[in-house]
């Protein structure tokens, strides 16, 4: 049984919410992806080259990217030859398996962040301006402090008019503490500021703002190893965690903005947001094939909860599986 037949079985009649939320999410990428590969195959009774061609541009279409869309399609097409496979709906079912085993061969996946009692854990947040990142750092509060944790904010982010603002309305909104200091303070000074309130009010969780500028990588790099270095003073191995937060609607842009970060900083993990409104739902893949490292959470609209936990199965489920 191929993945898409194991999704449909697993969830076509018992979609649980989660499932349906990205369902519904990814409906434009389905679009763009799972229609045309049932139009692709109802097109042709056999494959021939033609076929392969036709199915190569609809991944790079999906934003897949061009190095990872180019290996898929020489793998399936190499095994549909070994294995003398012609049914153009066969081969579908192996293209969706290997976008999913070259997703999850990558490394294990963690996605929800971990906790030592008595231990704040130091998250990191990192990314251009207009990509949500403020808003994802208050859904991302709002998601642990629902499970029960201490959360605190802080507000490194001073060059851009109007980030602590913003941000500080979040922590009023979700009823939380944030650090702040004056604008166009040293980032790392209000980075070291959050470090002792977090010890000091006992709290499970801090996550820090970044600057979104479009820096050099040299005066990047040196912006954030001189935040890290004052944090771990405080807090022993902090940043536990650093998020890059993109925007799945801009493209192949994300992953080049997610390559230039990964150079200057170690990413633990990557954040997508508004991926219900973009019909490129292969950026996922092209980022976990670009840099190694995985989506933790996807933005699936706009309520507070619509930022989950990301999970292949269900992802694959939403970009693969049409609605009966």
């Amino acid at each position: 049984m191929g993945l898409i037949s194991y999704l449909k079985n697993k969830w076509g009649k018992k979609s649980d919410n989660d499932t349906k939320k990205y369902s519904q999410g990814l409906q434009k990428s389905r679009q763009n992806f799972s229609s045309k590969l049932k139009n692709l195959s109802a097109r042709y009774k056999t494959v021939n080259q033609e076929y392969f061609e036709e199915l190569e541009q609809i991944l790079i279409e999906s934003d897949v990217g061009i190095s990872l869309t180019l290996n898929i399609i020489e793998e399936v097409l190499q095994r549909s030859k070994q294995e003398h496979i012609s049914d153009p709906e066969q081969i579908n079912e192996i293209l969706v398996d290997r976008m999913f085993l070259g997703y999850a061969s990558k490394g294990d996946i963690q996605n929800e962040l971990s906790f030592v009692e008595g231990i704040p854990t130091v998250l990191l947040v990192v990314g251009v301006n207009g990509v949500g990142k403020t808003t994802t750092i208050a859904k991302l509060a709002y998601r642990y402090i629902q499970k029960g944790k201490k959360v605190l904010l802080v507000a490194g982010d001073t060059f851009r008019a109007g980030a602590t603002e913003q941000l500080s309305i979040w922590a009023e909104r979700l009823g939380i503490d944030i650090v702040t200091g004056a604008s166009e303070a040293d980032p790392a000074s209000v980075a070291y500021d959050g470090m002792r309130k977090a010890k000091e009010s006992h709290c499970d969780l801090v996550i820090v703002d970044t600057a979104g500028r479009l820096q050099t990588k040299a005066n990047l790099m040196a912006e954030l190893a001189k935040i890290k270095r004052v944090m771990s003073k405080e807090i022993a191995d902090a940043p536990q965690e650093t998020f890059l937060i993109i925007d799945a609607t801009t493209g192949q842009n994300g992953v080049i903005q997610a390559k230039a970060f990964a150079e200057v900083t170690n990413l633990t993990g990557v954040v997508i947001t508004k991926m219900d409104g973009t019909s490129k739902g292969g950026i996922i893949l092209a980022i976990r094939d670009e840099l190694g490292v995985p989506v933790r959470f996807i933005g699936l609209g706009e309520k507070m909860d619509d930022l989950t936990e990301f999970d292949l199965d269900k992802y694959l489920y939403g970009l693969c599986v049409e609605d009966e």
